[in-house]
């Protein structure tokens, strides 16, 4: 089974950093081109760390002593980066799940690596967002939810895609914080169980613990 986000491309995309003096869609130092759909790279470690390199610098001021970022750190750098641009700032629910979609080391915060693949992941589910949000209300109509979730390589049933946009929208409309928490809940739950398909079939026996951890982690 062909797994959403693994395999594919955005077209080329790279994210840059908000609030950097760079214009859109220009590369930015050290991210990660061609990021697959569901965001991950394959890459593993980051190395060469640099006071030249901005994502860095910026990366180093918001962690703090411990290196790593926090969900109330996490939220507090992207409302001040501009990330969101016109749209409502990122919520703290948001940026918990954010933080346990690529925390693979399980401590609760976000690494150097983890907060630069957000920034690519995060810039690219933007661009989608804002391609169908063309009066920039800020919102998207129910089955332009269901058209994005599609062209990012999800094949889901009809029920399943009802249950999806009731679950994100709000009087009939999804706002962008919940477009991102959708994006975000996606692929990591896609990857809880692709790597756990290890024939990538598409079926996989769970144990009651193993499940819970999965899911209540997110």
């Amino acid at each position: 089974m062909a797994y959403p986000g693994y395999g594919g491309g955005y077209g080329g995309y790279t994210g840059q950093m908000p609030g950097m003096q760079m214009q859109m869609g220009q590369p930015m130092p050290g991210t990660v081109p061609n990021m697959p759909h569901g965001g991950y790279s394959g890459y593993s470690a980051y190395s060469g760390y640099s006071a030249n390199d901005p994502m860095w610098t910026y990366f180093t001021a918001i962690a703090g002593q411990d290196g790593e970022v926090d969900a109330e750190e996490l939220q507090r750098c992207l409302t001040q980066s501009g990330i969101s641009g016109t749209y409502s700032p990122f919520s703290l629910e948001t940026c918990r799940i954010m933080i346990s979609m690529l925390d693979r080391d399980f401590t609760g915060k976000m690494g150097f690596n983890e907060f630069k693949e957000l920034w690519a992941v995060l810039n690219a589910w933007k661009q989608n967002f804002m391609m169908i949000d063309q009066d920039r209300s800020g919102t998207v109509e129910l089955h332009e939810l269901s058209q994005v979730i599609a062209a990012m390589g999800y094949r889901l049933s009809p029920q399943t895609l009802t249950a999806i946009v009731k679950r994100y929208s709000k009087n009939g409309r999804i706002f962008f914080d919940d477009y991102v928490a959708c994006c975000v809940k996606l692929r990591a739950l896609t990857d809880f169980f692709r790597r756990r398909d290890s024939m990538q079939q598409g079926f996989v026996n769970f144990v009651y613990d193993d499940f819970l951890q999965g899911t209540m982690a997110i």
